[in-house]
């Protein structure tokens, strides 16, 4: 999608609720109350971007070992061991050796990839005596009791090779792939060697064998295709054939010979990518085939796994999002059984993980208004015997399941965060398989968890709008011990923004936030700028630290802005019909609830200026910003930044999933891409991409612009050349953020 990953995440502090809007509310023991004004020390967008994060960035690489003996992180250059036993660090890879096992080489593609899709560093091997470290393609053993690392392999490429330790932790499989032919490659670890070649070792870069393609990771989130057998002697691997699946050329033009990159993206209407799962052999030979009810070029499998060292799994979901399936297959004969199908007249909600185990099978669904979570248990003695029966319903309310952290077969239990309480937390939550909750954090916030190999211990990430980022140890009922926590901002004066709730027109509840400059009283001095995220999925109003994107906000307010963020209908976490909202409707609702809040902010605080109105987004914001400025005379500036402005030019996947098809939606199409209503835009236009964005690509702002130009309208361009969709970088964000400042500072002012 145009993901949520990626909006622009300026944010979201305070506490305020409102009928229409009511009176602020001010925590007493906020930061705002306890630093004095005269030891402050105003923002800079140099010192937010230019050095890294102003905040600290958490710890990278969190990670169990097999055995939960160790935590270990990556935090200053060298890789740490936090013993779960009494919470101390130490050091288990200095800086030294652990710049000479990784990289930070590659293009700026592979760079961002390893970043906006939490690509590991390293792995620990089974035995949790070894690591694995993956330094741009480059594997490395690294054996811990020696202190030693040996070069095992090379996949030739960057991301994606997708390193495994197989179950019995004697082989190790990746994706290998250079100019000339790419697959699924096997190494023996007691005796290295020369690869393995598992798969059929394809030479048409079309053909992947086990690969992620881009559509795939974007927007199916899938992180791996393909996984070992329990027994180790098998793996099953998903093919995509993108033969027919048109190709968008990316140009570098920084060379003197400028470079073209082919990216294979499927557009709405366009083929897909044909796509099978296939078993083979852990030594290579011959790949068996499931034989699956799918259209090729057409349906997808967004997840598959074993159900047990004979039978996999394989989800699949049919083009218009209407119908998601579960099938059981026997790896030796390819046939496959349905044991599990939901629909919805609609879409479903990007929730795809699917955890089978002995007996049991849990999942998410939001049939009954709601995502939650479902029991169903099956033959095992014959998975293929019948359908999966519902055991039961685990959880039940007026709230959604976020996220699924742990399913404890030996507890019969899973963890969970869900908003139960309050739309803009998230708890931590255990359920049995009875049904019986318990609720494992307190605190309002946002809380994540990563749970050790055991089940008994977790590492718990917190946050509110007022305190940045701790992670804590934690011990199934015990208490927590704190070990990193965001670097102290109290010198910087930040405050918590009031949290609004305002009724949209259908009844509906819209939260959002507000952050005014301080101690301006004087009517109508104070520009308000609008900042949505606004597209589907996505929650950009919840009770969590907001980072450099909050800095932002409060710089903003420094320079004499006041900023808004609201989440309209058709965003995430807030059910079933208030999410497909955005069925079919890819402006008109969303516009009218950003409206309907700005009202009520304009109305209650008289200090702000209805006649200094500004808007900017980022992806689905940077659509809606070019949304407002084309459809209000309202809004006298506005910076959209890398946005979708015909929607025939991003995926299928994603546009598909909200818009069908163009042959079937020909209407919304056209009324709901912005090119087609340039020619109405009003206000100061600063436009913003990246030449190298393989998600939105430059092609949407080219096309924009061109209508601008055609109706002499007079814009502002900033292009950031190889930059990807996330513009990331300390050699670029200080100018991106200044530009964006600059341009308010000048029409808003």
């Amino acid at each position: 999608m145009i993901s949520a990953r990626f909006r622009s995440t300026f944010p979201l502090l305070g506490a305020l609720a409102l009928g229409a809007v009511t009176a602020p509310h001010v925590d007493a023991q906020t930061p705002t109350q306890t630093t004095a004004q005269s030891t402050t020390k105003k923002l800079t967008v140099e010192e937010i971007f230019a050095h890294g994060s102003l905040s600290g960035g958490a710890p990278e690489g969190l990670t169990w070992s097999p055995d939960g003996q160790h935590l270990t992180y990556i935090e200053r250059g060298e890789l740490l061991d936090l013993d779960p036993a009494t919470g101390k660090p130490s050091t288990l890879v200095s800086r030294e050796k652990l710049a000479s096992l990784t990289s930070n080489t590659g293009n700026e593609k592979d760079r961002d990839h390893r970043s906006r899709y939490s690509m590991a560093s390293y792995l620990w091997a089974p035995d949790s005596a070894h690591l694995l470290f993956d330094s741009n393609g480059s594997l490395w053993l690294y054996d811990l009791k020696t202190g030693t690392g040996i070069n095992i392999g090379s996949s030739g490429t960057g991301s994606g090779d997708d390193p495994k330790f197989s179950p019995d932790g004697r082989l190790l499989s990746f994706i290998k792939e250079d100019d000339k032919q790419h697959g699924l490659y096997v190494i023996h670890l007691r005796e290295p060697g020369t690869p393995v070649v598992a798969t059929a070792v394809s030479t048409s870069p079309a053909v992947l064998n086990g690969k992620v393609d881009w559509v795939y990771e974007e927007e199916l989130d899938v992180r791996s295709n393909y996984f070992w057998a329990p027994d180790s002697k098998n793996l099953a691997y998903l093919q995509m054939d993108e033969t027919h699946v048109p190709e968008y050329p990316i140009t570098d033009w920084i060379p003197v010979h400028p470079t073209v990159d082919k990216q294979r993206f499927p557009q709405p209407g366009d083929p897909n990518p044909d796509v099978r799962v296939g078993i083979v052999a852990a030594h290579g030979g011959k790949t068996n085939w499931i034989k699956l009810p799918i259209k090729p070029g057409d349906d997808y499998i967004p997840r598959f796994g074993w159900v047990n060292s004979r039978v996999v799994w394989v989800e699949t979901l049919t083009r218009d999002h209407k119908h998601l399936n579960l099938y059981f297959a026997d790896i030796a004969s390819g046939q496959s059984k349905l044991v599990l199908e939901q629909s919805d007249e609609k879409f479903f909600d990007e929730q795809y993980d699917v955890h089978v185990s002995d007996k049991q099978i849990v999942l998410t669904n939001w049939q009954d208004g709601h995502t939650h979570l479902y029991l169903y248990s099956y033959d095992a003695a014959n998975p293929l015997a019948g359908a999966a029966k519902l055991e039961r319903q685990l959880t039940k309310g007026d709230f959604d399941v976020e996220e699924v952290f742990r399913v404890d077969e030996d507890r019969k239990a899973v963890y969970y965060s869900s908003n139960e309480g309050n739309p803009t937390d998230a708890q931590i939550w255990q359920v049995s398989f009875d049904g019986e909750r318990k609720q494992l954090t307190m605190e309002p916030g946002v809380h994540t968890a990563s749970f050790a190999p055991s089940g008994r211990a977790y590492v718990e990430r917190h946050s509110t709008r007022a305190t940045p980022t701790k992670v804590s140890l934690c011990q199934l009922d015990s208490k927590c011990n704190l070990f990193w926590s965001t670097k102290a901002m109290d010198t910087y004066h930040l405050r918590a923004p009031e949290e609004l709730q305002v009724k949209a027109s259908d009844g509906s509840i819209l939260y959002a936030t507000l952050l005014l400059p301080e101690g301006v009283t004087t009517p109508a001095s104070v520009p308000l700028i609008l900042n949505p995220y606004g597209g589907p999925g996505a929650q950009n109003v919840q009770n969590h630290w907001g980072g450099d994107g909050q800095l932002f906000d409060e710089l903003l307010t420094q320079h004499g802005f006041a900023v808004l963020h609201t989440d309209g209908r058709g965003s995430g976490h807030r059910g079933k019909v208030f999410a497909q909202a955005a069925y079919h409707n890819f402006g008109p609702v969303q516009f009218e609830d950003q409206l309907t809040v700005a009202d009520a902010v304009l109305a209650k605080y008289p200090q702000l200026d209805s006649k200094r109105q500004g808007w900017w987004g980022w992806s689905w914001g940077g659509t809606f910003t070019l949304y407002a400025l084309t459809h209000s005379d309202r809004f006298r500036a506005g910076v959209s930044v890398a946005p979708v402005t015909d929607w025939r030019n991003y995926d299928s996947i994603y546009t598909e999933r909200y818009m069908s098809q163009p042959a079937e939606f020909p209407a919304g199409y056209k009324d709901f891409s912005v090119v087609n209503s340039a020619a109405n835009l009003k206000g100061h236009l600063l436009m913003i991409h990246g030449t190298g964005d393989d998600n939105v690509h430059l092609q949407n702002t080219v096309q924009f612009v061109q209508q601008l130009i055609v109706n002499n309208i007079p814009y502002d361009l900033q292009i950031f050349p190889r930059k990807t969709h996330s513009i990331a970088g300390t050699e670029v964000r200080p100018e991106l953020y200044n530009r964006i400042l600059m341009h308010f500072e000048e029409y808003l002012k």
